[in-house]
Order: C-alpha cells, then sequence, then structure tokens
C-alpha cells in the first residue's frame, strides 16, 4: 500500500499543493488532473523522492519511504517526460539494456515492441525515429516490467487511439494481478476500471473523488 500523508509543495515561492492525503492500494488506479502547472508532476516526483516535498511524508507497506528507498524504487516503474532512451542504439537494444538493469517478468523484446506498433523497426537505431516512436519504445517496458507500482507521467501523449486502447488493456491486466498506477493525463481513461481513484490539483489543494 502506497499512503501520502500530508505532502506539501512549494515552486518558486508558489504552493502547488497543501496538505495532500491519499492512499493507493492493490488492484486500484489512481489519475492525477489539473491544469498545466497545477503540480502534477511534481507530486510525482515528489512521491518518488526525486523532488523534496516541503512537508508530510510518503508511506510504503507501512514505512517511509526515506527509510527505505533502495527497496522503493525496486518495486516501481517510472515513466516521465524523459524516456531514457539512448539513440545510438535500436529498440531491442534499449529494452535490453534497461532489462538488465530492472526487474523483468519476462526478455520477450520483439513481442513487447510490436504491441506498441514498432514492427519492422526493431532494429533502427533510435535517432532515425520519432519523439512519438521514442515514447512507444519506453512504453513497450510495460510489457516486460514485473514491479508492483506504475508510475506515468502522461502515458498516453503522442499515442493513437488503438495505442490508448492497449495502453489500457494492459492496465487492466496489472491491476488484476494485484498491482497499481498512479498516473497523470489530460485525457479521461476509456476503459472501465473497477477501483478508479481520481485526485484534481487545483487552487493550491488536491480533491480527491
Amino acid at each position: 500500500m502506497l499512503e501520502v500523508q500530508g505532502l506539501t509543495c512549494f515552486r518558486q515561492n508558489r504552493c502547488l499543493f497543501a496538505d495532500l492525503n491519499f492512499v493507493l492500494s492493490e488492484h486500484q488506479i489512481c489519475q492525477i488532473e489539473g491544469p498545466n502547472g497545477a503540480g502534477k508532476s511534481t507530486l510525482l516526483r515528489a512521491i518518488l523522492g526525486l523532488f523534496r516535498a516541503d512537508e508530510g511524508q510518503v508511506i510504503w507497506s507501512g514505512k517511509s519511504t526515506t527509510q527505505q528507498a533502495e527497496l522503493f524504487l525496486q518495486q516501481v516503474f517510472f515513466l516521465g517526460h524523459k524516456f531514457a532512451i539512448n539513440s545510438d542504439l535500436t529498440p531491442w537494444q534499449n529494452l535490453e539494456f534497461w532489462s538488465a538493469l530492472n526487474p523483468t517478468q519476462n526478455d520477450d523484446f520483439d513481442s513487447a515492441l510490436t504491441k506498441v506498433g514498432l514492427t519492422g523497426l526493431e532494429h533502427i537505431p533510435c535517432h532515425s525515429l520519432s519523439a512519438g516512436q521514442h515514447r512507444r519504445v519506453a512504453l513497450a517496458r510495460l510489457w516486460l516490467t514485473n514491479t508492483k507500482l506504475w508510475v506515468l507521467d502522461e502515458p498516453f501523449t503522442a499515442i493513437d487511439k488503438s495505442g490508448v486502447q492497449l495502453l489500457q488493456q494492459r492496465f487492466n491486466s496489472h491491476l488484476t494481478s494485484g498491482g497499481m498506477i498512479l498516473l497523470t493525463s489530460h485525457q479521461d481513461l476509456s476503459q472501465d476500471f473497477a477501483q478508479l481513484h481520481t485526485i484534481k490539483l487545483t487552487d493550491n489543494t488536491g480533491e480527491i473523488i
């Protein structure tokens, strides 16, 4: 279980959100909404320890993440605005390198790349691919990882409708197996999720729905 307690973050003397509290458990997906600049990405980074919150704490399985940072991060898959793609490597080589450093459930890179629509591009250097295709390489990791908590910052950007549907099917599969998902998105989720929660960041607060 992930628990956020009293989280408060300022940036450049502006309060993004204050005294934010919520819990995310197995089988649950939580969507963070809000206008640009509301603090969505900052919230994700604060939860992961990549941005220092001014107040509050994050609890994982009953203990503060600051006391077990390495153990916590070993159970997290994070996709931010930067995709962590080496442009000199091919999509297949990028997945191979990433899998050597992260917990994975399989090494079927060809299948993962096919899932995200990169058939025929597996062995082309990524510097020859578009920004959207770079994102697809990063998203292919979702078919390889076996981490418990997925933290995804705008995962649907530059993805077509069929790709969005495919990703949401993968989300459901992960949740069914006991996973948890925390994501930001400017668009509503089009599939039904049994345990969907929403956090709306606005006016320096977070409203839990």
